[in-house]
């Protein structure tokens, strides 16, 4: 009978077993087995598991990176950067074969078959363990709890097919609507010449339709008609002026969130009132980390940010009071909680769609914002003085950007609209997830995995520069013919936030051994505006931008790319809140531009 009841047991999955045991009150810790569990849940066998049951599928010894990534579900740039750890710790090779941007393939190493093989004893030494623990009578209560839910979950299997039919019903009827909205939406470039429209609201130059005025900040890009050096002012201070102020152990985002909102340089007293206010901000309602976030997570944080906005919203009395000090506290509490919605949000879809470790740390009030950042994302909590700096400077660089730009416009229309301040940053939260606004450094990295990729020699600048072109050329990459990280819609001859970033990662680099990426990266700098100058036509200089830089940033301080955009928006939630203030002080009127009708007449 025990015999019988291991092979049925041996037939589950492992995650289905702990749910039962949970189900029965005996813990994991009470098994003695975590051990074993945390091995399971490791990145490393999961994915080498999935790899081999692909090549035993498919009757094969390799699999090249396109057909991992459709295994896995996953854009290729991560599946790229997950198999090269693999690599790293022996347990994959990676060949090239030659044959073009699909021409990779990965070999599961006699190391990466060992570690499966050890992994398969140890679960079937737990098998045995739980039998003689159990006793037969408890086994056998448990492989009944298996059987009810193998049955709820093909029953939800079926569930889903049934969904799967409707949605390719409604999938074949959009499709065929497909062609009939772009013969009817569609209109001519020469209609917006002839009526003096500028797409995007910039015109040839990348100049911007005057649509507001602002004390917050400044953008130059210009003097005297002539392109210069790009320039960002806060408050009357260059952000050059105000990263430079701080001393070696200070932190600038707190010191200059309180400069941004109320347009005054803070004293020693006033900042220290204003970071001890924003300490005490630094929690959430009761049960609103489970009830909320923990509920239905989701790869996307920002969508998942976006509905703990929203159902803060219902915690506040006064959400919609529409007085000015209301609305102050409301954005210094979003302010200060936005690293926590961020940073448990992912920690609850790596624990509940990854299957990796759960584990929320709370932050500690006399932190900065940076430091609470990297102490909430990492396990042991642990971060050296230049990490918290650098990742401060980053901070500082995405606070504020002008009041055109497309998430902080978003957020001063629903402002004049007189909606509450929940439902202004949630607006520019859907704003900043685009991939044309805050997305842009995930694309930058992704390019630069597919460079790694296919360039033998990363400090051979003709070899790097003969693949840019391919890539300038749509030959390479995405077949889009861009060099990301590359120009911006108001910088020309070069983005200041880049210039001051550039020096950091050096730093960085240097600490975490990364030499040989940071040269690469200076090639591309120094190549890239040369060939798109070459191939394009272009009305005004192209320089790196900050996301040219900051994605790198990112990766070597181990921040997974599911948090490059929310990172973006824990810092820019200080613009929103600078001018949703000065939108409800002196403006009074809702933003309602026009639109010129081009419509045919039918009737």
């Amino acid at each position: 009978m025990e015999k019988k009841a291991l092979e049925k047991l041996a037939e589950k999955d492992i995650l289905d077993i702990a749910s039962a045991l949970t189900l029965h009150s005996y813990s994991i810790h009470r098994l003695g087995m975590q051990n074993l569990f945390q091995k399971m849940a490791a990145k490393d066998y999961v994915t080498l598991s999935r790899l081999v049951h692909a090549m035993k599928e498919r009757k094969c010894d390799k699999l090249y990176l396109s057909q991992i990534a459709t295994e896995l579900g996953l854009p290729i740039g991560r599946v790229s950067r997950t198999v090269r750890l693999l690599k790293e710790r022996g347990l994959v090779l990676w060949t090239h074969d030659g044959s073009g941007s699909d021409g990779t393939y990965i070999q599961v190493t006699d190391s990466g078959l060992a570690l499966l093989k050890e992994q398969q004893e140890a679960l079937a030494r737990f098998y045995a363990d739980v039998i003689e623990r159990f006793g037969k009578e408890r086994f056998m209560h448990l492989l009944e709890e298996l059987d009810e839910l193998e049955k709820t979950m093909n029953g939800q299997t079926e569930r889903r097919a049934m969904n799967e039919l409707n949605n390719k019903e409604l999938s074949a009827y959009t499709e065929s609507k497909k062609e009939m909205c772009i013969a009817n939406d569609t209109i001519s470039d020469v209609l917006f010449k002839e009526y003096g429209v500028n797409r995007g609201l910039r015109d040839q130059n990348g100049k911007g339709v005057l649509a507001g005025l602002t004390r917050i900040s400044e953008i130059v890009s210009f003097k005297n008609n002539v392109p210069c050096d790009g320039e960002l002012w806060y408050r009357g201070y260059t952000v050059n002026t105000l990263i430079n102020a701080l001393g070696e152990d200070e932190f600038g985002f707190e010191r200059t969130a309180y400069l941004l909102l109320f347009g005054e340089q803070p004293n020693k007293a006033e900042e220290e009132e204003f970071c001890r206010i924003l300490g005490k901000c630094k929690k959430l309602p009761v049960n609103f980390t489970r009830n909320v976030i923990m509920e239905a997570p989701t790869k996307d944080i920002m969508n998942s940010m976006t509905k703990s906005i929203l159902t803060l919203a219902s915690y506040d009395k006064e959400v919609n009071a529409g007085t000015l000090e209301s609305c102050i506290r409301q954005c210094m509490e979003l302010i200060a909680v936005f690293p926590m919605l961020a940073v448990y949000g992912y920690h609850a879809y790596n624990h509940y769609v990854n299957d990796a470790s759960m584990y929320i740390h709370r932050p500690k009030p006399e932190l900065s914002t940076a430091e609470n950042i990297l102490r909430m994302l990492r396990p042991n909590q642990m971060y050296t003085p230049l990490e918290a700096r650098v990742l401060d400077i980053v901070l500082m660089l995405h606070m504020e950007h002008g009041g055109g730009n497309n998430s902080t416009f978003t957020t001063r229309v629903v402002t004049s609209s007189g909606s509450d301040t929940y439902s202004s940053i949630a607006a520019a939260m859907s704003s900043l997830k685009g991939p044309k606004h805050g997305g842009a450094n995930i694309k930058v990295m992704e390019m630069m995995e597919d460079i790694r990729a296919h360039v033998s020699d990363k400090t051979d600048r003709e070899e790097v520069r003969a693949y840019l072109a391919k890539i300038l050329d749509g030959e390479a990459f995405d077949g889009k013919g861009l060099i990301y990280g590359m120009g911006h819609a108001v910088y020309s001859v070069s983005d200041p936030r880049e210039r001051i970033l550039k020096s950091y990662v050096e730093q960085l680099a240097s600490a975490k051994h990364e030499e040989a990426n940071i040269t690469l990266y200076n090639i591309i700098e120094e190549e890239a505006p040369k060939l798109i100058a070459e191939k394009r036509h272009i009305y005004k200089g192209v320089s790196p931008n900050v996301d040219f830089y900051s994605g790198f940033v990112y990766e070597m301080l181990g921040i997974p790319v599911e948090l490059y955009t929310p990172l973006f928006a824990i810092a820019r939630i200080v613009g929103w809140s600078a001018h949703r203030i000065e939108e409800i002080i002196g403006m009074n009127k809702i933003i309602r531009p026009a639109y010129m009708s081009v419509m045919d007449e039918l009737e």
